[in-house]
């Protein structure tokens, strides 16, 4: 059936009275969203305790605005409020107006549910636990068109393969009929995006749209949002903690803490020229590439070797120069492997490691990992990275004996463990000197246990340490991780993220390991909290000594950290050498181009990197 098409070639909206173009009724720059005096309170313990006070902001046509700030600022408690979605503990005031109607006035419920999915949509975090698990992706936005507008099934089946088309699915058809755990992280959020588009909504509050994704599939996620944006005319509220997305995506920005707005401007004027002292904390807080040395000059090297790779220096590249930069690059690999046969016998050694997980009823063996070559020194931080999917912490896993070897050689502190059955005692005995870091703190930690007994745990099952001599480990690994003593006796739920991350590290050193294996544990973290992790990560890895393997798709974690690189893709390692050698310097097309995806914190030279990755990608590198 063909679409009533309006004055912009685009499909009218049927349904309720009105048949207005997608977008066409907002003009840009006109005010869609007004906040005036917005505070709102959470009834705790028979006291209101404020999470956002005296909020004043507004958000026109085609605009977006990034509220920031950390967790607990106020960011998603009072954006919530915009749409009555908070818990009944929770009190709002203040007034809010969508396109001069007040939805905060005496008939509060009745104007949020009136404008919700169809005024005012919003994108979560999380797709998979927003998404409904038992009904395909097309029966779910079918279900939105048709909640809002008066259509018969075969036209919001069409406008919802439209909204799949529009968010640039590969296959619409396909992923219409999918579950949502048949698509990827990126897919799915694509998915989702449809969905909350598919009401043409005036306005789009995005809640930390890209922070479970990959850099390349985050930066995916960012041009469409853009495109769509500039498309569709919708005002845009973007919460997110990401100073690179910010940098990317906002054209104004509103700073948090504590519930107050504590500075606002353009993107420019906030990075550029910050005036509030927690905004310039925050801003100093954000690793980025380029951040060990003279940053301005070292960013300037990754873009010249991103531009050389796409063709986009006015001079042409000639192949003499290209066998100059390998053979520079062959010299920096050498360089690096001859400093690191100084630190002494490898701690971890995978020589064409193949890692299959094993068959589970009709489900047949899967190989993530192939012809892996892998070394790690004592006191060397070796950076292993790559997309979701790319085996990194499959290695990971398989390094602490708790996947199988299929094929080659794995040894951790010069004993094989690759044909250890998991019940051993050797292997037993070569987990003692492994310990894990694990990316979600509040998961890995045992709610029943205070920290004490849970860091306290391991020493105690190996028999290393019982009584007062536990009691005084247990001290000295708080005190390492500069955490107070008193906390021992508090639960995990009583901490913040970077507390708990700082017992998950504790924990982890409390057998005084010889290898960590650090599996993305700051990408759930705030930044300032996300610095403070790294700098205890540092100080602890210098005094200590251990070997490290930090698994990461965060390059600009890695650039802080690391001293040498391995990137992966599909299972196998395509490329690895020194910090320097890699980020400075990649060969790989693969490489490249998630060094052109990572979004830096600063407009001007996120918009240059974007326009590399838009001619790295007309190149047709994969």
């Amino acid at each position: 059936m063909a679409e009533d098409l309006g004055t912009a070639g685009q499909p009218r909206r049927q349904g309720k009275g009105r048949t207005d173009v997608i977008g066409a009724d907002l003009v840009k720059g006109q005010k869609v969203l007004e906040v005036a005096d917005l505070s709102v309170d959470f009834g705790v313990d028979k006291e209101w305790v404020p999470a956002a006070i005296d909020l004043n902001y507004e958000v026109r046509a085609g605009e977006v605005l990034a509220i920031v700030g950390e967790s607990g600022s106020g960011k998603s408690a009072s954006s919530m409020a915009l749409l009555g979605l908070l818990p009944s503990n929770s009190r709002v005031s203040g007034s809010v107006k969508l396109t001069g109607r007040e939805l905060l006035g005496k008939d509060r419920a009745a104007a949020t549910r009136s404008v919700r999915g169809n005024d005012v949509a919003v994108i979560f975090q999380e797709p998979m636990t927003a998404l409904n698990p038992v009904y395909t992706i097309g029966n779910q936005i079918v279900e939105t068109i048709r909640l809002h507008n008066q259509v018969s099934p075969d036209e919001a089946k069409a406008r919802a393969l439209r909204m799949l088309e529009l968010v640039e699915l590969p296959d619409p058809e396909k992923a219409f009929k999918s579950y949502p755990h048949q698509l990827s992280g990126g897919q799915r959020q694509r998915a989702m995006i449809a969905q909350s588009l598919s009401c043409d909504p005036r306005l789009l509050i995005a809640d930390e749209p890209t922070t479970a994704l990959d850099v390349t599939v985050q930066a995916e996620i960012l041009d469409l949002m853009r495109h769509l944006k500039d498309k569709l005319n919708s005002a845009v509220i973007l919460i997110t903690h990401d100073m690179g997305v910010v940098a990317d995506l906002a054209d104004r920005i509103a700073v948090m803490r504590r519930g107050l707005i504590v500075e606002t401007g353009t993107a420019e004027e906030i990075f550029h020229r910050p005036k509030h002292p927690y905004t310039q904390a925050l801003l100093a807080a954000v690793p980025h590439l380029g951040q060990r040395g003279e940053a301005d000059s070292e960013d300037v090297d990754i873009t010249a070797a991103l531009a050389a790779a796409t063709g986009a220096e006015l001079d042409a590249v000639d192949t003499s120069e290209l066998r100059e930069r390998e053979r520079e690059n062959e010299r920096a690999l050498a360089e690096a492997q001859a400093a690191a046969a100084h630190h002494g016998d490898p701690v971890l050694t995978l020589r064409d490691v193949a890692i299959e997980y094993p068959k589970q009823g009709r489900v047949a063996a899967f190989r993530a990992v192939e012809g892996a070559n892998l070394t790690v020194y004592p006191g060397q931080v070796v950076g292993l990275v790559g997309e979701s999917g790319s085996g990194k912490t499959t290695i990971g896993r398989a390094a602490v004996g708790l996947l199988p070897v299929a094929e080659g050689s794995l040894k951790v502190t010069g004993r094989e463990i690759s044909n250890l059955g998991k019940n051993s005692k050797e292997l037993h005995d070569i987990r003692r000197s492994v310990g894990m870091v694990f990316q979600d703190p509040s998961s890995s930690l045992n709610p029943r246990l205070p920290i004490g007994e849970s860091i306290g745990e391991p020493m105690l099952l190996a028999g290393v340490a019982k009584g007062s001599e536990l009691q005084k480990r247990v001290e000295t690994l708080l005190d390492q991780v500069e955490l107070p003593r008193s906390y021992r006796n508090r639960y995990p739920h009583e901490l913040s993220g970077g507390q708990k991350q700082r017992v998950g590290i504790a924990r982890a050193l409390s057998l005084k390991p010889k290898l960590m294996v650090a599996d993305e544990p700051t990408s759930a973290l705030d930044v300032s909290v996300q610095a403070k992790v790294l700098e205890l990560f540092q100080a602890l890895q210098r005094e200590l000594g251990f070997a490290c393997l930090f698994v990461t798709h965060d390059l600009a974690v890695i650039d802080v950290l690391a001293d040498y690189i391995c990137v992966m893709q599909r299972g196998r390692i395509v490329e690895q050498g020194s910090r320097d050698a890699i980020l400075r310097n990649p060969q790989e097309a693969y490489t490249q181009r998630l060094l052109a995806a990572v979004p830096l914190p600063d407009p001007e030279k996120q918009r240059e990197r974007r326009e590399l990755r838009e001619l790295l990608a007309a190149s047709g590198i994969d």
